[in-house]
């Protein structure tokens, strides 16, 4: 479009401001004015209106609803900030202005744009992947705090501290956590914390504030030295909605410092209905098993009662019986041997002296042929008393012994025992066995 207008014509008010508007707007591209604000109003239809202004001059602006509305700070006279538009004009008052579509504090501007930077390139290098986070310990024994000692963020990370599990030792660890020479200080604590091997896990913690304000936990070296603590790092800087590099970094975040503090702490109350729990468990167990072992023994109680003894008793006699067969054998074997030994010997010997050698062969025979009866006889003797301790077992189950007392056996003609008076119907017929004899007796009738 021509801005110029023609050589003589005449432009009404309107057509003259329509011109300079679309020259301004034309000439002039998205641009970024700072300035402090003032005159500043938002009438009832939302919109914001303010002058940006210097020393020396000043340029009315206008930012429209909503962009208004999502200001991450509320504008106040004198604020500095730093404001990006378009240069146009308002033809009804024929009013100089700029139309914004963005603006933020100067200062925390610049410092934002540093900090979206830095993140970004250490994002790049991996510093903050998941992959390599450290865990933290199951149980707190001894933790570190990287904190103002005077602030409130310590008040409220010990007060946390000492309800949830007092037993937690907490070393404070006092360093300045704002202002010029705060990021090295703090740095240079958590290199000496995490080198100290005495730590299970660092807080590095500080109430909320401005950007400004959090500016030293977004310091490079320190993010890095994070990441690189073998001791793991725990960060809850600021409030919920604040996130510094050293949140990043951290092994894990917290959105507060009374949060982090729940996070680094079991509940007391939680363990101590835990080990009632277990306890309770252990109890059962213990009950179950003893349960378990009475079963077993009654089991073995039953078996070992129908065991037969008398049968038991056969068995061992039977195995004494083939001992004392094959120990004979073996004696016999043994003084054949020795017999036919001595018969080479006396054969030898006849030639020399057969008087006195046959005396020395004699003596020697005698001795050993008393050997293996001294061995038979230990034996005997030991079976014996086996068999006796055997027996004294046996009768003290046996039947036949209560039958000495004067009691009987009942018995049906196929050797059923007649253990209730259910066993019998009238008309029966039984065998009683008495310690002297039997007797044949009748059933008449049965009185349960």
């Amino acid at each position: 479009m021509n801005a110029a207008a023609p050589t003589g014509e005449i432009l009404t008010p309107s057509q003259l401001n329509t011109l300079a508007r679309d020259l301004l707007e034309s000439a002039f591209p998205l641009i970024w004015v700072e300035g402090e604000l003032g005159n500043v109003s938002r009438p009832s239809s939302g919109h914001l209106y303010f002058n940006l202004k210097d020393a020396r001059a000043q340029v009315r602006c206008a930012m429209f609803k909503p962009k208004s509305q999502w200001l991450p700070f509320q504008p106040r006279e004198g604020l500095r900030v730093l404001a990006r538009g378009r240069l146009t004009l308002y033809e009804a008052r024929g009013d100089y202005q700029l139309v914004l579509d963005h603006m933020e504090e100067a200062g925390e501007g610049a410092l934002r744009r540093a900090y979206e930077e830095l993140k970004a390139r250490l994002g790049a290098e991996g510093l903050f992947d998941e992959t390599r986070k450290r865990p933290l310990p199951v149980y707190v024994r001894r933790l570190g705090v990287i904190t103002s000692p005077s602030g409130a963020a310590v008040r409220d990370v010990l007060s946390v501290l000492a309800r949830r599990f007092p037993l937690a030792d907490v070393e404070i660890l006092p360093v300045p956590v704002q202002g010029s020479g705060a990021a090295a200080q703090i740095l240079a604590m958590l290199n000496r914390a995490a080198g100290s091997d005495r730590y299970d896990a660092l807080l590095l913690t500080r109430g909320g504030g401005s950007l400004e304000d959090l500016w030293a936990f977004n310091d490079e070296a320190l993010a890095r030295a994070i990441a690189a603590s073998p001791v793991p790092v725990v960060s809850a800087v600021g409030h919920e909605t604040d996130f510094t590099l050293a949140d990043f970094a951290a092994d894990l975040r917290a959105p507060t410092p009374s949060a982090a503090a729940e996070l680094l702490a079991p509940d007391q109350r939680e363990l101590c209905a835990r080990l009632a729990a277990l306890q309770r468990r252990i109890g059962s167990l213990a009950r179950h098993r003893l349960r378990q072992d009475a079963q077993r023994a009654d089991r073995a109680a039953l078996r070992l009662n129908a065991l037969r003894p008398q049968a038991r008793l056969q068995l061992l006699r039977r195995r004494e019986a083939d001992a004392r067969r094959r120990l004979d054998a073996v004696w016999r074997t043994q003084l054949e041997h020795r017999r036919a030994r001595l018969r080479r010997i006396d054969a030898v010997l006849r030639a020399a002296d057969p008087k006195r050698r046959l005396a020395v062969l004699h003596a020697r025979l005698a001795a050993l042929s008393l050997r293996p009866q001294a061995g038979i006889a230990r034996r005997l003797q030991q079976h014996a008393l086996h068999l006796r301790a055997l027996a004294r077992s046996l009768e003290a189950v046996s039947p036949l012994a209560t039958v000495a007392r004067g009691y009987a056996i009942l018995q049906h003609d196929d050797g059923r025992i007649v253990r209730s008076v259910g066993d019998t119907k009238a008309g029966d017929e039984l065998d009683a066995r008495l310690s002297d004899g039997r007797l044949r007796v009748r059933v008449e009738g049965t009185d349960p």
